[in-house]
């Protein structure tokens, strides 16, 4: 029996309505099945659009997932090696259920590939303001680890209000050693696609997931005899297609040294110059494989602020007025007092000031000028200025950029 994840309406401490319900409409429910019902609608009165329960489980998918990094496909991430990762009683003793939420990011603004003329190429058509670069979806707004943990961890606490017995939770927002995609499939919320995200019918792949590792033993979502959401990708591939670096080498399968949200947040060096070109108009992530894929055409948008893209003025971030198509001169030209303003609370710090520069300098480098004019005399200077950067990587970089728009 699936448990539900819609809203009943206003549910009391106790979770009296859920077992009124059951002894109504004569369905047999077990304590710890009313308890998941209660935690799945506790969770969406928090702002989680999904939420499913799994168990504790060594799920086949971990134990593949460690071949494919034993594979050399995690570049840079060595924390992806930790061998927690194949075993949730390694990351908490005494696991016994995941309580994996979804939490829905998407907005109304255009995709990426709505400003190329063809899906994949350099990078979109210069506006009379200069060149603008690409900052994923997921980064506009507020850090979505510290919006998503907040809620985790608010769950944890009403449920320690609602049990009795002492249990220990975890909760994560992808920060842990927990796989959340493998556990989010067990749990219901949907099937992992070929382009290796979570995707679910009605939300698409445009969501966050956090979790709760519990020692409770909640029912599962997915009852015994329930297979996880089916696979519907059927035979499209236009993920694997789209991909400006080819990074998705076959279905349900990446290198992610070969993927721009790896290659403009992880690497640390220099960009290996095989994909510069490729990389476009990116400066933090890529979008092309969600934006092509046919199950985000109808998903949901967000009424959540926390997620809009950020907005300044042109004296608070050194000239850098929105992180929708943000200004790519202004993000090269950056110092590092107006990189800590213009990125506190964001998940783009994870790439440091070196690397939002440095990505600058190659999305630049594959603008689309017009030689002479005011756009092009300004990326001229700053390339020229950051060519002689004492940082090897922003010159480097620089330099390069230059070679291509000189």
């Amino acid at each position: 029996m699936l448990i539900p994840t819609f809203s009943f309406g206003e549910v009391d401490s106790k979770g009296s309505l859920f077992e009124m319900l059951a002894a109504t409409i004569g369905i047999e429910m077990t304590r710890t099945a009313v308890d998941t019902a209660w935690v799945v609608e506790r969770a969406r009165a928090l702002g989680f659009d999904l939420c499913g329960v799994a168990p504790a489980e060594k799920f086949p998918e971990l134990a593949r997932a460690e071949e494919w990094f034993a594979r050399g496909f995690a570049g840079e991430m060595k924390y992806l090696g930790d061998a927690r990762r194949g075993d949730p009683s390694r990351v908490l003793a005494g696991a016994r259920s995941v309580i994996v939420c979804g939490m829905n990011y998407d907005s109304a603004l255009p995709k990426s590939i709505e400003f190329d003329d063809e899906i994949g190429s350099v990078a979109g058509a210069e506006g009379e303001d200069g060149p603008r670069g690409w900052i994923s979806r997921y980064a506009w707004g507020d850090d979505y680890h510290d919006v998503l943990r907040s809620r985790l961890n608010a769950l944890i606490a009403e449920m320690r209000a609602r049990f009795g017995e002492a249990f220990e939770a975890l909760a994560y927002a992808d920060t842990g050693p927990l796989q959340e995609r493998i556990f989010a499939k067990h749990a219901g919320i949907g099937w992992i696609g070929k382009n290796t995200l979570v995707l679910n019918q009605q939300m698409g792949s445009w969501f966050f997931l956090g979790v709760v590792l519990t020692t409770l033993e909640l029912t599962p979502s997915l009852g015994e005899d329930e297979a996880p959401p089916a696979d519907l990708c059927g035979s499209c591939t236009r993920c694997i297609d789209a991909c400006p670096t080819d990074a998705l080498i076959a279905p349900y399968e990446m290198d992610a040294q070969r993927c721009i949200s790896y290659l403009t947040i992880e690497q640390r060096g220099v960009i290996p110059e095989e994909f510069r070109e490729s990389i476009g108009n990116h400066v933090y992530g890529c979008d092309v494989c969600q934006d092509v894929c046919p199950w985000n055409r109808r998903a949901p948008i967000t009424s959540m602020v926390e997620f809009q893209p950020r907005k300044f003025s042109e004296s608070e971030s050194g000239g850098l007025t929105s992180l929708f198509r943000p200004e790519l001169t202004a993000l090269a030209a950056m110092g590092e007092e107006d990189y800590k303003t213009a990125f506190r609370g964001s998940t783009i710090k994870r790439t440091k000031h070196r690397g939002v520069v440095r990505n600058a300098c190659i999305a630049l480098g594959n603008a689309k000028f017009e030689r002479g004019g005011p756009p092009h005399q300004e990326a001229l200077a700053i390339l020229k200025r950051l060519s002689t950067s004492n940082d090897a990587v922003i010159s480097e970089s620089a330099l390069w950029a230059l070679s291509c728009i000189q």
